[in-house]
């Protein structure tokens, strides 16, 4: 018997931005799926429009897990995460180990398929890049939706955000912004 589906299903109860008042909470199942789909496009237009050699769908698989290994550590607020440079290398070793105990849940026959989405290999190094860029693009997406509702508690974290997702320097990147971004401070009514 695996309990590795069961812990999985529990991304739904680890919430995201623990310390900021949202107008709508955001777990991280449903924060993988939009880094998911956020990653595809950002390996399609990578390939489409210059001239790159990812696999969008790898990309998508790679970012649905990419946050998996919080059903066992919580999700740590960025503030803490990065306070200092002795928690964060600590963070990402408590994340190691958790990944690990995901991965040793997998039946072993299946485990070849799985291990990569575990532990991140050289050779999937341009799609964990998309997948990071694509979970600071959402991250940076869901301050403009929460200052567009009102919420002023995320203004700061839109413009640190911002910044960050700038200073990735990926042109798909800056395509998907140029091309997605405004429309996400529209109501429904104006996206009709």
């Amino acid at each position: 018997m695996s309990h590795f589906f069961a812990y999985l299903s529990r991304m739904k109860f680890i919430q995201r931005w623990g310390l900021k008042n949202n107008t709508y909470v955001e777990n991280i199942q449903e924060h993988s799926l939009q880094v998911a789909m956020v990653a595809h496009a950002l390996g399609v237009i990578r390939n489409e429009m210059f001239a790159g050699n990812v696999n969008p769908e790898r990309v998508a698989v790679l970012a649905l897990y990419h946050d998996a290994s919080e059903v066992i550590t919580g999700d740590l607020p960025t503030p803490i995460k990065y306070f200092n440079p002795e928690i964060k290398t600590a963070y990402k070793k408590i994340e190691a180990v958790a990944n690990q105990k995901l991965l040793d849940m997998v039946p072993e026959p299946l485990k070849g398929h799985y291990r990569p989405l575990f532990l991140e290999t050289s050779e999937d190094h341009g799609h964990h890049e998309l997948v990071k860029a694509a979970d600071k693009i959402c991250a940076y997406l869901k301050c403009i939706e929460e200052v567009a509702s009102g919420n002023n508690e995320f203004s700061k974290a839109e413009k640190q955000l911002r910044t960050r997702v700038e200073a990735l320097d990926l042109p798909e990147v800056e395509y998907f912004l140029q091309t997605f971004l405004s429309s996400f401070s529209l109501t429904l009514d104006e996206l009709e």
